[in-house]
């Protein structure tokens, strides 16, 4: 059987609405991606939160039951901080608009990081998801903009899914930045391409798989770097929302879970009939468009 994982040498997983949602796990998912005689694929763990580090990532993974060290992840906080540390000098102080874990990957490359400032105001500003940012971290972060301090944000995500729904993701405390700042950051996660790239080092090639919920991150992310993608209907995007999306955000393939990965995909369809094929072939991707591994 042609499995449609193993035309890969690596799977690059986004996280929540793709693996879990909050604390619980997506059902099957852990069995979906355990490894087996067949498989041979790194699975690189791809997030755009930057509110926790690699190790505690790993950890939660691994409580869930997917196979994973802090060497399988790569986040966004980790992009900001070498994006931070390719534009300023050694020592620079840095304002952290998010948690403790994200200013450690900011020390981590020699950089200065702050949570607040006087008369001097820091070289930059990083910005990443954290549930206690308040006003005043924001306050402290506009002085230092509109003093002319570099901003990059980790990810821009509007929401953030969890066990109870839609929650505000950093997306939605950057855009509040940007209104009182009158700036717009660079930004490290998907779909710009900071992260991706990290992504594509660690898992070692460019024969992946990108495999997420949505469209407009892990799925644009995908084709702006000419990467093959699967979207599944376990988070945010919803079926409906593939028709008539611009063509940057068309997935390669769609499934309704990643129990899709170890089997046969379903000759390429139209937007219109995937709801239909998803119904007639349970458990396999529909494949929508040409992969861009076959157009190389």
């Amino acid at each position: 059987m042609d499995r449609l994982r193993d035309q890969y040498d690596a799977l690059l997983l986004d996280l929540d609405g793709t693996l879990y949602r909050g604390p619980e796990v997506i059902d099957g998912a852990p069995k979906a991606l355990a490894p087996d005689g067949d498989s041979a694929q790194r699975l690189v763990y791809v997030t755009n939160n930057a509110a926790r580090g690699p190790d505690a990532v790993a950890n939660h993974l691994d409580e869930l039951g997917y196979p994973a060290t802090a060497a399988d992840v790569v986040t966004s906080a980790q992009a900001a901080a070498r994006m931070l540390s390719e534009r300023l000098r050694p020592g620079d102080r840095v304002l952290v608009v998010g948690t403790d874990d994200l200013a450690a990957e900011v020390k981590a490359v020699g950089l200065d990081p702050i949570r607040r400032f006087g008369e001097t105001p820091p070289a930059a500003v990083v910005q990443g998801h954290s549930p206690t940012t308040a006003w005043p971290d924001l306050a402290e972060a506009a002085y230092a903009l509109r003093a002319g301090a570099l901003w990059i944000a980790a990810n821009a995500d509007r929401t953030l899914p969890n066990e109870r729904g839609l929650a505000p993701g950093n997306g939605s405390m950057v855009a509040a930045l940007a209104t009182a700042s009158d700036r717009e950051p660079l930004v490290a996660g998907k779909p710009y391409a900071p992260l991706m790239e990290d992504a594509i080092e660690r898992a070692g090639t460019r024969r992946a798989l990108v495999v997420g919920d949505r469209l407009d991150t892990d799925i644009e992310g995908a084709n702006g770097l000419g990467l093959d993608s699967l979207l599944v209907l376990t988070g945010v995007s919803t079926l409906e929302e593939v028709i008539g999306t611009p063509a940057a955000r068309i997935p390669t393939y769609i499934a309704a879970s990643l129990d899709a990965l170890n089997d046969a995909t379903v000759a390429e369809a139209a937007p219109a009939d995937i709801a239909e094929l998803l119904r007639q072939y349970p458990g396999r991707a529909v494949r929508v468009r040409a992969a861009d591994s076959e157009i190389r």
